[in-house]
């Protein structure tokens, strides 16, 4: 399997398929600081990461919006002091596609950058 930071979003529309349960198990693996929650019957995709302030974690949610906006594909972003709750999933299908996967894989390699 690709790695899942390497891969573009592909166009999602109203009806397309949800991520299997056997995709989400090979995402997962890439993926496994990440949990699968459910919210309003909604499987989404959650992280919380961790700042030393506030100015950090802004810093942060914008470079995770800069990325979502290139791609063309959104998530939830709580700022709060020393902490940013990321939640991805995809809107027009209710829950999880390999997209989500992706942004969340790459939202990751954006907090790595941050430790160096």
């Amino acid at each position: 399997m690709e790695e899942l930071k390497t891969l573009d979003c592909a166009p999602c529309r109203t009806g397309a398929p949800r991520a299997t349960p056997d995709e989400v198990g090979e995402y997962r693996r890439q993926i496994p600081e990440w949990e699968i929650v459910r919210d309003g019957g909604v499987e989404r995709l959650y992280r919380v990461f961790r700042f030393k302030d506030f100015r950090e974690a802004l810093d942060f949610a914008n470079r995770v919006g800069a990325i979502a906006e290139e791609q063309g594909h959104h998530p939830a972003l709580l700022v709060e002091w020393g902490q940013v709750t990321v939640t991805w999933w995809t809107h027009k299908i209710h829950g999880l596609h390999r997209n989500d996967f992706v942004m969340a894989a790459r939202t990751d390699t954006l907090y790595a950058k941050e430790a160096v």
